[in-house]
């Protein structure tokens, strides 16, 4: 088991984040309930099973860490399925981007991938038998007839007038329907349990719909489709799965997925329910997200201010991040728990922290011209990479008579004394190189500042004087002697409100000012050999990475990743 999972394999229990917690979580206690019993051989065998009808989110992060995790901590493996049983909405494209994203955090399905229309055969097989059995039969209630019929989450449904048709009846029905001898919706094949259970999911549940539409994987073999809750547990079977474990979303649907296997008498896997994963000032719904996408509130499924792995990806988070702060949510059953995005911004940050290089970059440039400094002069200053690893060295920075520094570090009256940015009169310290004071701001015949003309003293090289001099304020800056041209994105929260789900309509709490676009950014030339998706810290500004879709064609542009604030960690210490 690789290190970099760690995190995860070792999750702690719900009540006690200590390193030193030796209670398992819930899931852990069955598994080991399991194995001293010998009930699956102590083997553990997990899936994860997507449908490929969407991109994954971190909501799914925390489902591909808890099987592939736990399978590997217990020796075992995990399959990647597919759960392919609606044509209609289904694409490889999603499939293709689920893949990618599950070998993005690190795990690995190896030979074991499968889809649930591989089974289609073995599924047909099986409702016959059902129908054999007398547990099965077909139905000619329309959607809205069935909706009627079923009755209320107080109130007993009543049984289809269809529901007594004979065994040969529903097999010569079925078999017509499989044929395509009816229309779309004119029939359905349904489980015969019970319209009176206190649970939904048990009043006599579709198995199968006629829907004429072509899979991408089986073509127009089939004309009818088994719904999720029919061939879900089947292929848990099929492929012989130990621990099938889902989120509580699928709580109400276990005694359905145990009610079908004990009637066929094949393998019975178990299986087990965590709490969702859901996050503030976000939504984890990818019927939401498709919304959200297909409106054009955002930049298609890897917008980097969706939730979803692309977006997270594309925005600069790294695989270590995202594990991290699932382990430190930790496994369980409460329902109803949203975690705090700024929890997942402190991991990112302290991970970059480490690892990232610092370069300047100027976000809103101001040009000064450093009036005592020679003409077509060019100096190199040595700058650290990264002041937390010796191992990171440091670059050369060029220093000439003309630089940018951002619009924000002048203001031509200083507020008070507490004000350690440049004014004219006042002296500041310029990153890496000399002090430099301000003596007049030019403006144009708007009245807005457009240059400012500073002079340095020669004595201050490297940031010290001889007289011992020290200055409060420090700016970064760029040369225009070789600055780099780029553009920046800044994001903030995807919706204002802190749980957009709250309401019927979350559109209404997108943020119309979640990005922020800045196109006229300078930055050092070493930026231009930053590769797509690799990221640095600008000085004062944050966290960013190379956008791996927009930066083309000569063009740099930098995703924010995360400020240089860190909420929790000041949350912590209160």
């Amino acid at each position: 088991m690789s290190s970099e999972n760690d995190n995860i394999t070792n999750l702690n229990s719900e009540n006690d984040n200590s390193p030193k917690a030796e209670t398992k979580d819930f899931i852990r206690t069955i598994i080991d309930q399991h194995n001293k019993s010998g009930r699956f051989d102590n083997v553990v065998h997990t899936r994860f099973p997507p449908e490929p009808n969407g991109y994954l989110h971190i909501g799914h992060a925390k489902a591909i860490c808890i099987s592939f995790g736990i399978a590997e901590e217990y020796g075992g493996v995990t399959n990647l399925r597919f759960d392919d049983t609606n044509p209609t909405k289904e694409d490889t494209k999603y499939a293709d981007a689920i893949m990618e994203d599950i070998k993005w955090l690190g795990f690995n399905w190896e030979e074991r991938l499968f889809h649930a229309s591989d089974y289609f055969d073995q599924l047909y097989d099986w409702a016959v038998l059902l129908i054999k059995k007398g547990v099965a039969f077909v139905d000619d209630l329309s959607a809205e007839e069935m909706r009627e019929y079923r009755g209320t989450l107080t109130g007993a449904g009543k049984e289809s007038p269809h529901r007594s048709r004979s065994v040969e009846e529903n097999l010569e029905l079925f078999e017509k329907m499989k044929n395509g001898d009816f229309p779309d919706g004119a029939k359905t094949l349904r489980a015969k349990i019970d319209m009176a259970s206190g649970n939904m999911n048990m009043r006599d549940p579709v198995m199968y719909r006629i829907m004429r539409a072509t899979h991408h994987r089986t073509g127009d073999k089939w004309c009818m489709y088994p719904t999720y809750d029919w061939a879900h547990g089947q292929s848990d079977s099929i492929e012989k799965i130990t621990h099938s474990l889902c989120d509580l979303s699928f709580e109400d649907h276990r005694p359905l997925y145990d009610w079908f296997l004990d009637q066929l008498d094949v393998h019975h896997p178990q299986q087990s329910e965590f709490a969702r994963l859901n996050i503030n000032y976000t939504i984890t719904s990818k019927r939401k997200l498709r919304q959200l996408v297909e409106q054009n509130f955002v930049d298609g499924w890897d917008d980097p201010r969706m939730p979803t792995l692309s977006g997270l990806r594309r925005r600069g988070y790294t695989p270590k991040a995202v594990k991290t702060f699932i382990a430190k949510l930790g496994v369980s059953k409460k329902r109803d728990t949203i975690a705090d995005i700024a929890l997942l911004e402190h991991g990112l940050r302290d991970e970059l922290n480490a690892s990232s290089e610092r370069r300047m970059a100027v976000l809103a440039p101001l040009k000064v011209v450093i009036t005592n400094y020679p003409d077509g002069q060019i100096e190199e200053f040595d700058a650290v990479n990264n002041p937390e690893s010796e191992a990171a060295g440091s670059r050369k920075v060029f220093f000439s008579k003309e630089i940018y520094i951002e619009q924000t570090d002048f203001v031509e009256v200083a507020p008070n004394r507490k004000y350690f940015r440049l004014a004219i009169g006042k002296e500041v310290r310029l990153k890496h190189t000399y002090y430099i004071t301000c003596d007049e701001a030019i403006k144009d015949d708007d009245g807005n500042i457009v240059e400012l003309r500073c002079t340095y003293d020669p004595e201050s090289k490297g940031g010290s004087t001889p007289d011992g001099r020290k200055v409060r304020g420090t700016l970064h800056w760029v040369s225009t002697h070789d600055a780099v041209d780029a553009e920046v994105r800044l994001y903030a929260h995807l919706f204002t409100k802190e749980s957009p789900d709250e309401d019927d309509d979350f559109l209404e709490h997108v943020n119309p000012d979640s990005l922020e676009l800045l196109t006229d950014c300078k930055v050092e030339p070493s930026l231009k050999d930053l590769k797509k998706g690799g990221s640095c810290q600008f000085l004062r500004h944050g966290y960013f990475c190379v956008d791996s879709k927009n930066s083309t064609n000569g063009k740099i542009v930098f995703n924010r990743s995360v400020t240089l604030k860190d909420s929790w960690a000041k949350m912590k210490k209160s």
